[in-house]
Formats: structure tokens, sequence, C-alpha cells
């Protein structure tokens, strides 16, 4: 049976580029944002959801992190790593030198802020719910918007025409997007894998996030991604978001993962999945799995009286 994924819509968006690389052949189901994808999951209206997690220029996307903190726990099975290319979209006819009011998402306008300020530095830019929503309002009879700030494929769906192509400030950006699913079977592990981890502190004390990142240290894991996210409980108060090497299967992953247990408030695992550039892990001395596994059966030697 065809699988139904959901995805930050409507048609056009980068995440649906993102979904069509990763499940070709599966049924899409844009939603108007990410938590309303997130939650088509989490009522079963989908099997899986494509969101994005973080881009190479701004870092996080605060939504997704807070969902997948907050909201009812879903795992991460998959990730992609896409190149993101911005058009500057008009009606068919529009000169640029027409162009008075904008209208895109907050990150590419962002993104894109050098040229707005060369190009259109007049022009009132207005923020979207995402790239192709306001591609799709721009092609419609009356639009209050001269242009959109969108990828190349929205001006095709929604029949828009380029003004301008790659106008963002870096040719190099790229945006991270995960596939999530309720919970289940993991992923096998390959010898390139990524985890993810929420954790949140037991309580606020000088050296809290030190004993944190010692339980990855000692262990050999290395960190990939750390982000702080305010928990909305007073300024000061944070929680954390961890990505890190290796998968939960692994010893040294495995050991650290419990030892975050053992002193923290609440860890909240969000997956071991495949890592979308194939680099596996430097393994350092000690760390490896035949090394966890022969200090546990030397352990059990010694409390059997074998010394």
């Amino acid at each position: 049976m065809m699988s139904r994924t959901a995805y930050l819509g409507p048609e056009g968006t980068f995440t649906e580029e993102a979904l069509t690389l990763l499940e070709p052949e599966a049924e899409r189901l844009p939603c108007a944002t990410v938590t309303a994808a997130l939650n088509a999951v989490r009522a079963g209206e989908a099997d899986a959801a494509v969101v994005p997690l973080e881009n190479s220029l701004e870092g996080g996307i605060t939504t997704t992190l807070d969902e997948f903190a907050w909201g009812e726990p879903l795992l991460i099975t998959a990730e992609l790593l896409l190149p993101v290319r911005f058009s500057l979209l008009a009606r068919p006819d529009t000169e640029i030198v027409h162009v008075k009011r904008v209208y895109t998402h907050p990150a590419a306008i962002t993104q894109c802020r050098g040229f707005l300020n060369r190009e259109l530095a007049d022009a009132v830019v207005v923020s979207a719910p995402s790239t192709a929503a306001a591609a799709q309002e721009v092609s419609l009879p009356g639009s209050p918007y001269d242009a959109a700030i969108a990828a190349r494929i929205a001006g095709e769906h929604y029949g828009l025409v380029e003004l301008r192509g790659d106008i963002g400030d870096r040719s190099d950006t790229v945006t991270r997007f995960v596939r999530v699913s309720r919970p289940g079977p993991l992923p096998e592990p390959t010898g390139s894998d990524r985890t993810t981890l929420v954790v949140f502190l037991a309580d606020d004390h000088p050296g809290a996030l030190l004993e944190m990142l010692t339980e990855f240290s000692v262990r050999g894991v290395n960190l990939s991604r750390i982000e702080s996210r305010p928990t909305g409980q007073g300024i000061g108060r944070y929680f954390f978001h961890f990505d890190f090497e290796g998968h939960v299967a692994d010893a040294r992953v495995g050991e650290a993962v419990a030892g975050l247990h053992r002193i923290c408030g609440e860890v909240r695992f969000l997956g071991s999945y495949p890592r979308a550039d194939g680099v596996a892990p430097q393994i350092k001395r000690g760390t490896g799995d035949p090394e966890f596994a022969g200090a546990k059966e030397w352990l059990a030697r010694i409390r059997a009286g074998q010394v």
C-alpha cells in the first residue's frame, strides 16, 4: 500500500522537493504549517511527515525543535540535505522596477537580505507562512503583492516568471530535512548514523551543561549540533537539543544516552537514523563495541572472584 506523507505546503515548497527525493512514490499531503504536518502523523492521517529541522545559515527551525520537545513523541527515521536556491517570482509582464511589495517566508527574507537591500531597497517585504504560499498568493488576480521569493519550482506550479534567479546571499546554503513517523522499530545501524535527543535539566546548577557534555566526551561520542531553547518557565531556563554521531545500538552511544537519563530531568529520544552525508564516525581508541564488550566481560569475571 502506498504510504501517505505530510509536508509543509502548499505545492512548490522546498519541503515538497525534499519529500520527492526521500519518498518519490509517497502520496503527498500538503499542510499549512510544520505543526499541522506533524499532527497529521500523530493523528494517523499520514504515515510520516517531512519537515525542515535546520539551515546552514540560520541554525535550527524553532517550530520543529519545539514540536519535538513538547508534542506527542515522534521518531526521526531519515534525513536529507537540500541545497536551497531562491528566485524572485512575479506574474508575467512584471518588471523588477515595478516590484514594490514582496511576499515570502521569514527564512527567505534573512537569506536574501543582501539582494533585497541592493535591488529592492524601497520595497515592502511581508512574511508568509511558506515560500510556496507566497508564490500562490502572488499568482492570484488582485493580489496586493508584486513578487514572491520562493523556489523556482513554485513559479512553475503557479504560473509565475523568474525575474531573478539564485538571489540568496550565499550559494552554499543547505537545509536539513527529516522524515518522522510514529514510534516503532528503529532503522538498522549502517555505520554512518546520527542520533537526536531533547534533554531537560533536573535542576539548574553550576556545571550542569558540562555534566551532560561529559557523558558524550568520556565515551568518544562526537556532537554535531547542540542548541538551547527556552522552557517558557522564566528567563534563563532552557532545554537542549543534541545531534551526535552513531546509533543508539552502538555501545558508546547507548551508554551515553543512559548516562544522560541518570543525571537529567527528562531525556526524549528522537531517533537513530542514517546520516544523509554518509560520513562514518572516527571511533576513538577504547570506545568501539568490542572494547565495551570486553570491559563488560572483564567486570563480570572480577565480580565472580575470577581475578
